[in-house]
Order: C-alpha cells, then sequence, then structure tokens
C-alpha cells in the first residue's frame, strides 16, 4: 500500500493530450512512482466541477485561458466551507506582451530579437511579443530590417527540414481566431499590413507570420491577446518616450513579459521602474520569451496570473504545509517568569 500523503491529478489541455502523456510516460520511466502522479485526461468544465467540489480539494496549478480560471476561482470560493483547508490557487493565464525601442537601441538586436519572440512556435506562447513600440527616428531602419528577415524566414514541416522556423498553428479554432484579427486589419483605417497574413487550412492549419502598422496605439489588436504569428508595430514621436511608458502599462490589463531595448543606461533604469507592474519578467536588449526551469523564474501579474514564479527556487513551498517543531530539553520548574519572583 501506498503511504498516506497528497495524490496529483494531471489534467492535460485537449490540444495536447499525446504530447502531455509522452511527458507522463517519461517521468514513469525515469522512476516516477505509480499513482503518486494521476494522468486524467477530461472534459475541461467537467473535471473543474468535479475536483473543486471535493473536501479533500489542496490545490490548483493551472495553465489556461483568463476566464476559465475566474471561473475555477470562484468555485473554490463558494466551497470554502467544505474543504478541510484553505486551497493554494496559482494560475499562468497569458500575456499582451511588448517590445519597447528607445532611439539609442541597436537595431539588429530589436529586429532579431522580435522575430523570434512574435513567431517561435508560431507565436503560440503566452511570453511572445505581440506589440512593438519603435521611435520615428529609428523605424525606418527596424522596418527595413525588419522586411528583408521576414522573408526569410521558412514556413513548413519543421520535421522534414530543420531550416523551418516556423509551422501550423495547433487546431482549427486557433486558425479561425488569428483568422479574424488579419482580417479586421485588413478592414481596419488605422491598420496596415506590412508583410505577411496568408492563410492556408487546405493541408494543416497554416497562416504566414504577419507584420501590422497601427496609427492607433488603443486598437484592439494592441490590447487583446491573440496567441497567434500576429505582430503589431506603433511607431512614436521620440519626444514622445516617456507618454509611451504611460501607454504601455495602461494599454492592456495583462502583466506578463515585456523588454527594453536601449543602449542608455538612464533610458534602461527609468524603463525598468516606471514598467514594474507591467511585466513580471523584464528584458533589456533582449527578446521576451526564454526562461528555462532552474535557469530563470517565470510568471507575470495582473490578469496574467498569480506570479508565484515557476522555475524558482521558492515555488515548491507553494505546494507544502510546513510544520515548525520546537523541543525543550531543561525541565520548566515554574510557570512564573523570573522577574515576578
Amino acid at each position: 500500500p501506498l503511504p498516506q500523503g497528497n495524490v496529483v491529478l494531471w489534467k492535460p489541455s485537449d490540444t495536447a493530450l499525446l504530447s502531455s502523456y509522452a511527458v507522463y510516460r517519461i517521468l514513469l520511466e525515469a522512476g516516477l512512482p505509480p499513482s503518486i502522479v494521476q494522468f486524467v485526461p477530461a472534459d475541461g468544465p467537467v473535471f473543474g466541477d468535479t475536483v473543486t467540489s471535493s473536501e479533500h480539494f489542496c490545490g490548483l496549478n493551472f495553465t489556461g485561458s483568463v476566464p476559465t480560471f475566474k471561473r475555477l476561482w470562484k468555485q473554490v470560493s463558494e466551497n470554502l466551507d467544505h474543504y478541510r483547508n484553505f486551497p493554494r490557487l496559482a494560475g499562468e493565464c497569458g500575456g499582451k506582451n511588448f517590445h519597447l525601442v528607445h532611439s539609442s537601441a541597436d537595431v539588429g538586436s530589436v529586429v532579431n530579437g522580435t522575430l523570434r519572440s512574435a513567431f517561435e512556435y508560431g507565436g503560440q506562447k503566452c511570453s511572445a511579443c505581440s506589440r512593438l513600440y519603435a521611435p520615428a527616428s529609428l523605424w525606418p531602419q527596424i522596418k527595413e530590417k525588419l522586411l528583408e528577415e521576414h522573408g526569410k524566414i521558412k514556413v513548413g514541416d519543421p520535421t522534414q527540414d530543420f531550416g523551418t522556423f516556423f509551422s501550423a498553428v495547433i487546431d482549427d479554432k486557433s486558425f479561425a481566431r488569428i483568422k479574424k484579427w488579419i482580417e479586421h486589419a485588413k478592414k481596419s483605417p488605422n491598420l496596415t499590413i506590412l508583410a505577411g497574413g496568408g492563410c492556408d487550412d487546405s493541408v494543416g492549419y497554416f497562416i504566414e507570420p504577419c507584420i501590422v502598422e497601427s496609427k492607433e496605439p488603443q486598437d484592439p489588436i494592441m490590447k487583446e491577446e491573440i496567441f497567434g504569428p500576429i505582430l503589431t508595430v506603433y511607431v512614436y514621436p521620440d519626444k514622445q518616450y516617456k507618454e509611451v511608458l504611460e501607454l504601455i502599462d495602461t494599454t492592456t490589463p495583462y502583466g506578463l513579459t515585456g523588454a527594453v531595448f536601449a543602449q542608455e543606461k538612464r533610458i534602461i533604469e527609468e524603463a525598468r521602474s516606471f514598467l514594474r507592474n507591467a511585466a513580471g519578467n523584464f528584458y533589456i536588449n533582449d527578446k521576451s520569451t526564454g526562461s528555462i526551469v532552474a535557469q530563470q523564474p517565470f510568471g507575470g501579474s495582473r490578469i496574467s496570473g498569480t506570479n508565484d514564479k515557476p522555475g524558482g527556487p521558492h515555488y515548491i513551498l507553494r505546494w507544502t504545509s510546513p510544520q515548525a517543531i520546537k523541543e525543550t530539553h531543561v525541565p520548566l520548574t515554574d510557570w512564573r517568569y523570573a522577574y515576578m519572583q
């Protein structure tokens, strides 16, 4: 029989079922004791309703959409009187991540970092850069280089050609959602598609990496998470740099990742301080993606999640129940304190 303790229920995403199961099998083969982690593919609402209604429910480690996490949080709060303890809730929900470019920035770093962040994995990362703020003085150079390098991105099947950087999006629902944003960009008088944006679902769900320029920094395409290969650029007058800091901080309710590209230390420090609540992971002259477990903790606040920093040294404490123990070795001879005698 197994010793008493906790059991983990692993409910994978419907769109990542096979890859999740492969990871689960690897864990078992690596020595994970059987039955400690229960792999439970299930309908999302059914799974959520079931686990949050159990008196033994202890915690939720969630990655997914904001509406789903809010729904689960509300269910937990409604069931508080039923639980044996207060559940721990940790959530990772996504972002609308930015690259802020100052006029002192290195153009090559801006372009290469932005292309990687925006289009790696088809933009299907919660940390992917989806809004770029470029100064007017550098925009001609940035635009020329962006379009030049964009033309070199090979779209196809990376299992057949390792030179392929960009492949299909995950399913038909994702394809349809991203395509609607491209159609919005084509119709809006504030938006101009500079490159890409072609859609083809005849074999797989392929969407060309798309670069859009916006005249309106509050357009929905710069506010809402897309989770796909669309990068939107807003070009600002150099003298309005400080106003752009305010713009970045207030445009969206997310607070996951962001980056500043600049060579002036004063500018870097100003951006870091002003945008301290706009990005749980803040990058300096680097792309807004790339955290690795045990090397760089990751997480965001606001509606991006609970910012518990998975991958960091303190994260495990969120899922433990510490007990402090004190032992006295000298007999207690009186109940009164010394000053009372």
